[in-house]
């Protein structure tokens, strides 16, 4: 306890620290707030007796946004559409070579690209404001003119919207961590207090332990999913010696360290929102006997042909997404440039092969257990958690919340190394990084 103390007074001597830290609680204060504020033209009473709770995709949205979807608030979108435009901007820069042109521009490019994304942000939040409208928001609790109330709210929620892009950058700039990571973070975590006291209430004092088995139970999934975050395989590369003037540089050996987990949260985000699909396609043929057995199906997260097909289609996107973002070639051919080459491999293409054949190798068993963490919140559930709190143990949520606590707290241990303070960790490091990394781009 004593060097817990120390190290939150060593995190605060540092002025720089102290002030990223403060900006970054103001800005997710606002935004946690601004969740709360509704629409104007609702009446919240009337929406919440004729809404309920939000399930589904729409479930599985509110729970990002930590609720301001299910209240209509003026940041019912939050930052998805921002994060729906960086993929397809991503996908992009894939399969058109303009994009592909402005990737290898540098900071110019990526002014470009994101310029593009944030044009690309504003039209996907129109679309998104129009559909959440007209399918979510009954017209029951519109408590002014429909068409007046339609087109101010379009208008508020694309504002809304950018705003909370807004302050996502500056967090990033001015603040600690990813902002835009920060904020689905914090929309996440924002529902563990109350899930957490809920389910010791439905315990009661006769299930106390169950309920303390369940911590336990908790505390072990995210453990392993730390774990699974920051493992890494690493890659030796061996820089040749060049003279430069009276100067010899390189020489030295340093690692490529290639992710067991490339894909991160993607592939899980990408397969539910397939998983959708099965269930409205069955309410179009009510009266088949099949189509109500599918539909039955894949609308109960707990069947196992739904963690079936979910887990298929997690290791689908899992190789999908890792080959487009990890490009062997490419690391190879950088390696090549700086003189860099694999001990015992040929440079060039034998390299490229070398790194293909790992990257398969670790992605493969880190698909499997994505899925695992994927289906996690099913055995939770079919173990007598209660739906709500089953959320925390595996899936998109518990993932993003350990990958952002995880790169926020090395961001801070790399201040208070640089001020030659002790480390938030006992080794002085947050284990899993590396200070001997070769950085291929």
């Amino acid at each position: 306890m004593k060097k817990f103390i120390t190290t939150i007074k060593n995190i605060f001597a540092i002025e720089e620290l102290r002030n990223r830290i403060l900006n970054t609680i103001g800005f997710l204060i606002i935004f946690r707030l601004g969740s709360f504020v509704v629409l104007p033209g609702i009446d919240p009473v009337a929406l919440k007796s004729l809404v309920g709770q939000a399930s589904g995709i729409f479930g599985l949205l509110d729970t990002f946004l930590g609720g301001a979807f299910n209240r209509a608030s003026i940041f019912a979108l939050g930052i998805m559409p921002y994060i729906s435009a960086s993929i397809v901007v991503q996908l992009l820069t894939v399969a058109v070579p303009y994009f592909q042109k402005l990737q290898k521009e540098g900071e110019s490019g990526r002014k470009k690209m994101n310029q593009i994304t944030r044009v690309l942000t504003i039209v996907i939040t129109v679309a998104q404001s129009f559909s959440y409208l007209t399918a979510y928001v009954p017209a029951e609790a519109v408590v002014i003119n429909a068409v007046f109330f339609k087109i101010a709210s379009i208008i508020i929620l694309v504002t809304g919207t950018m705003f909370t892009m807004w302050l996502g950058e500056r967090i990033t700039d001015r603040g600690i961590g990813n902002g835009i990571s920060m904020l689905i973070m914090i929309g996440i975590i924002s529902r563990l207090p109350a899930e957490l006291l809920g389910e010791g209430i439905s315990r009661g004092m006769s299930g106390a332990l169950a309920f303390v088995l369940e911590l336990v139970a908790l505390f072990f999934v995210v453990m392993a999913v730390v774990m699974f975050t920051q493992a890494v395989r690493r890659i030796p590369v061996q820089y040749a010696k060049q003279a430069i003037g009276n100067k010899v540089y390189g020489g030295q050996r340093q690692y490529i360290p290639l992710k067991v987990n490339s894909a991160g949260v993607m592939p899980i985000i990408f397969a539910q929102a397939l998983m959708f699909i099965p269930s409205m396609l069955a309410g179009f043929w009510t009266d088949s006997d099949i189509a109500v057995y599918i539909g039955t199906a894949f609308s109960d997260f707990t069947s196992w042909q739904y963690n079936l097909v979910f887990g298929i289609l997690i290791l689908v996107f899992t190789f999908f997404y890792t080959a487009i973002t990890v490009n062997p070639k490419q690391i190879a051919s950088d390696m090549q440039r700086n003189g860099g080459f694999v001990p015992g491999i040929k440079p060039g293409n034998e390299t490229s092969e070398f790194i293909d054949n790992i990257l398969t190798r670790i992605t493969f068993p880190g698909s499997i257990f994505l899925a695992i963490v994927a289906i996690m919140p099913a055995f939770a559930v079919i173990a007598g958690v209660s739906p709500g709190f089953s959320q925390f143990y595996g899936g998109t949520s518990l993932l993003i919340m350990v990958g952002v606590i995880l790169d926020t707290l090395q961001q801070i241990e790399s201040y208070l190394l640089m001020r030659h303070y002790e480390g938030m960790m006992k080794s002085g490091r947050v284990k899993g990084r590396s200070q001997n990394v070769a950085v291929a781009s």
